[in-house]
């Protein structure tokens, strides 16, 4: 798997840099262009999920800080390599995806091909399904209050499925996406600030925190292939989220060039996770108890990310295959969905299905793309020439 993965990564990096010198200036419109901030907080709560709030402090820190059980990490600190998981580079992903989108599928159509739209779609529904699996797996941890700390009761359960019913009836209205995004977006710089405030944490604390985020910056030739076996499940599920993303926050690029829209993926959604993560590392580094409210506040955003994350798959599949609550009917279209979800959420939890195996299918998937690009490279003409405007069609 080490192979696959590390051929994926190097093979995605080659084509962020062809892309981007290549179509430098070609200016890109999707069919329902938004603000760059709307863009920004639809790309960073529907590009993320619950694993960004629920794992930094109770496993991933402890994690990193123990170089004598994983020497790999022991070149910097636990914050840049937890910044280095999630942040900056690897949001690159995300922009080839949304570039390929937006600039050259209307032109060749290789998502339109019967076996790729399905297996494609497949890819969508077992990753939402992940999500959901994490999001039931971790909950326990984080609501010490309900339980043992540790076993998923029937009660988790139920909040699971509650939360991909909310999910599915909110992906019945596009509305409701730009709505939950920028609430979403509000709502976790809420929970950093309140979890600044709650640790007494001042201004100079903040600083001498945040500072280890260079050890990123200084070593991020390292973090491109897999360090460890844990880096390398990040980087297959980054992959396993990279297409299904980019062909959904393509729909809302409003005019960004090429070089402007990778610029805005790397900076922007880094940001607040520089923040959330510096705020959560030193929870982490001070032992800073977090039962009750800091811990219930948690969960309700991570609920929140959740939500936003099926919200767009949801609406990704069902639109891509015609399964749509107007053909359906919105009642059949809800429960359908919440079902079929939930059923796999319960496959994943039990670890029949994993995480990379999706990812390698998607790597699959772009080796196969490009070969179709490339037999049809005349379609892409018209995008040689600086300014040219590219207009999505999904």
């Amino acid at each position: 798997m080490t192979t696959i993965i590390s051929f994926g990564v190097l093979m995605a990096f080659a084509l962020v840099a062809f892309c981007t010198i290549k179509w430098w200036n070609v200016r890109l419109t999707g069919p329902q262009p938004v603000s760059l901030f709307v863009f920004i907080a639809i790309l960073f709560t529907s590009g993320l999920d619950v694993g960004l709030v629920m794992f930094p402090i109770a496993f991933d820190f402890p994690l990193y800080a123990d170089t004598a059980t994983e020497p790999a990490y022991a070149f910097t600190n636990p914050l840049a390599l937890e910044f280095g998981f999630w942040g900056f580079l690897i949001w690159a992903f995300y922009f080839l995806t949304a570039f390929y989108f937006c600039a050259i599928e209307p032109r060749v159509k290789f998502f339109e091909i019967g076996a790729v739209k399905l297996i494609n779609n497949l890819v969508i529904i077992t990753t939402c399904a992940f999500t959901g699996a994490l999001f039931l797996i971790y909950m326990p941890y984080y609501i010490p209050e309900v339980g043992d700390g540790e076993t998923v009761l029937p009660a988790f359960y139920v909040i699971c499925f509650l939360v991909i019913l909310a999910a599915s009836f909110s992906s019945t209205d596009i509305r409701f996406v730009k709505i939950l995004s920028v609430a979403s977006t509000a709502i976790f710089f809420a929970l950093i600030f309140g979890m600044w405030a709650y640790a007494g944490m001042g201004l100079g604390d903040f600083f001498a925190t945040a500072s280890g985020i260079g050890g990123y910056f200084a070593n991020i030739h390292k973090f491109v292939l897999p360090l460890t076996e844990y880096h390398e499940f990040y980087l297959f599920w980054w992959f396993a989220w990279s297409i299904m993303i980019g062909q959904f926050t393509s729909r809302f690029v409003g005019g960004l060039t090429t070089w402007q829209l990778l610029a805005a993926l790397l900076v922007f959604p880094s940001i607040p996770l520089a923040l959330w993560f510096t705020v959560a590392y030193y929870y982490h580094l001070n032992a800073i108890d977090m039962t009750g409210m800091v811990n219930w506040s948690m969960t309700v955003v991570g609920i929140l990310f959740v939500i936003n994350s099926f919200d767009s798959l949801i609406r990704l599949y069902t639109d891509n295959l015609n399964l749509t609550a107007d053909r359906y009917g919105k009642v059949q279209y809800v429960l359908g969905n919440a079902a079929l979800l939930f059923v796999l959420t319960l496959l994943f939890q039990s670890q029949w299905l994993q995480i990379q195996w999706v990812g390698t299918v998607v790597i699959g998937l772009y080796v196969a793309c490009i070969v179709w690009v490339l037999s049809r490279r005349d379609a892409l003409a018209g995008l040689s020439h600086g300014g040219q405007t590219a207009a999505a069609s999904n």
